[in-house]
């Protein structure tokens, strides 16, 4: 009878197993070892009798009898055992059924965002295509605009579920009212007060540590000090008011005991910053921030904050807004544009256009910007010179082609005179044909004619055919070539161009 097949070994189990479980047993390792009387002998029944015990599956059933164990009166542990919340294997307490769910993220802000070339950018970009004859590449263009917050603008629209506030006419932007007014007086003081700052007299007195903020890393000065729970209540209102309570950033103080602090401290305490009215016609001065604040918000935050439908902001602006959440929404919809820069190849195409450049389509339907009309060339090849009919034919050959190429593919087996005559009359004929829309010069140098397009008499009489072939009834006019899916944004346009986008 043949023996059955052996299983490979893979060694790389073997490789994977921890050192220790690699080493062979050592059968003699405890050979010596006595032990107390007795112990080896109880030990060696307990190990035969479960060497030769069945499987818990293979023994009889067998009814607990009432008499085995007596039943153990209950008490309030009991139930406090049974409310216990269950662990896991690591011991820790698993979270109980009835606590109360965590609290779900908020939801993103309904707020249209839009990207817009910048004004003085634009103008630069459309001076550089006018002065030159190549065409640009819509898309590159667009993400070139995202590149640098300082090449574009960020138009925010807001909807009535999630409306905007705005200090003042080009002040701070929030979605949230509550937090504008909060921080109004931080967004918008140099707009009302003029703030001097001046150095006093040296503090007096000899202090031995000084209480610093963790997060923010300020020196608020000695816990004993006169200004400290002022400077303390201070930073928390302006900084971390919305982050945590006031007891836990308490927790966040630490006291420093390091000479150099103290002495910071002391300089820094030297400065005192006054604050003076601008639109008053008798000024007022305030000797702190807080008498200041206080002075702004009697006077001027109730017709500060407006509501807003729509607003624009500078690129380097929206990347440091006040409002996190509207300013990740804005880096959101940043990434999504840069990905796929639509709204700004839109927003570019109808600027260009304004300023008298040229859209047109081509290399799978991709948008280009030229400041020459494109247009196929129609002449009859026998009314064309020797040498044009050449460069079209070697650029419809081999599209993509650049000068130098060119020149190559025509400059071959010729004498140093005609050669020097050819390619004279090769660099004028090209430049007429770019001139003119016939050939296409692209920013890579590459050159290639443009999408040749069908006429309209050629359309209407291909779709005149297939309806004969049908055995229906041939209809020339356009709504039955448009309903017979004709794209007849391919038929050129006497009036607008045969490239029009």
């Amino acid at each position: 009878m043949p023996s059955p097949p052996v299983e490979p070994v893979d060694l790389l189990d073997l490789k994977l197993l921890p050192a220790w479980l690699k080493e062979p047993a050592d059968a003699k390792q405890y050979q010596d070892y006595q032990g107390e009387e007795g112990e080896g002998r109880r030990r060696g029944e307990r190990d035969q009798d479960r060497r030769f015990r069945k499987p818990k599956s293979q023994r009889p059933f067998t009814k607990k009898r009432e008499t085995d164990r007596p039943e153990r009166p209950r008490g309030p542990q009991d139930r406090d055992r049974r409310d216990r919340a269950p662990r896991d294997r690591d011991g820790r307490k698993r979270p109980s059924q009835d606590r109360p769910a965590a609290t779900p993220p908020p939801k993103p802000l309904e707020i249209e965002i839009r990207f817009t070339p910048h004004a003085p950018a634009l103008e630069n970009v459309t001076a550089q295509i006018k002065s030159g004859s190549v065409a640009y590449s819509l898309f590159a263009l667009a993400r070139l605009f995202l590149e640098k917050p300082e090449r574009y603008d960020v138009l925010l629209k807001a909807k009535p579920e999630s409306p905007l506030y705005q200090l003042g006419e080009n002040g701070g932007l929030s979605a949230d009212r509550g937090f504008l007014e909060e921080n109004a007086f931080r967004f918008a003081r140099e707009d009302f007060y003029k703030i001097d700052t001046t150095e006093s007299e040296p503090i007096k007195g000899n202090f031995t540590n000084v209480a610093r903020c963790k997060l923010s890393r300020t020196l608020l000065g000695p816990t004993n000090h006169h200004s400290y729970q002022a400077r303390l209540r201070n930073l928390y209102e302006q900084r971390f008011s919305r982050r945590m309570s006031f007891a836990d950033y308490q927790r966040q103080i630490e006291i420093m005991t390091d000479p150099a602090a103290v002495e910071q401290w002391k300089e820094e305490a030297r400065k005192v910053t006054t604050f003076t009215t601008l639109r008053e016609e008798s000024p007022l001065t305030f000797a702190s921030a807080a008498e200041a604040e206080k002075h702004f918000r009697q006077n001027y935050l109730a017709k500060l904050v407006r509501s807003v439908e729509e607003t624009a902001v500078g690129g380097v602006t929206s990347r440091h807004l006040p409002d996190r959440a509207l300013q990740r929404a804005v880096e959101d919809a940043w990434a999504r544009e840069t990905r796929s820069p639509s709204q700004m190849m839109q927003e570019l195409a109808a600027r260009f256009r304004d300023a008298g450049l040229y859209i047109f389509r081509h290399r799978k339907g991709m948008l280009f910007v030229s400041p020459i009309r494109v247009r196929p060339f129609g002449h009859d090849g026998a009314a064309v010179s020797p040498m044009v009919s050449a460069i079209f034919e070697t650029v419809t050959a081999t599209p993509r082609i650049n000068r130098k190429q060119l020149a190559e593919k025509l400059m071959v087996n010729l004498a140093p005179e005609e050669a020097e005559i050819k390619k004279l009359t090769l660099t004028s004929d090209l430049h007429w044909l770019i001139s003119e829309g016939y050939v296409i010069e692209f920013n890579d140098g590459s050159l290639d004619l443009p999408r040749a397009k069908a006429k309209p008499a050629q359309a209407v009489a291909a779709f005149a055919a297939a309806n004969a072939e049908l055995g229906e009834q041939a209809s020339v006019s356009t709504t039955s070539v448009k309903d017979k899916d004709v794209d007849l944004a391919d038929v050129p346009d006497e009036s607008s161009g045969a490239n029009a986008d």
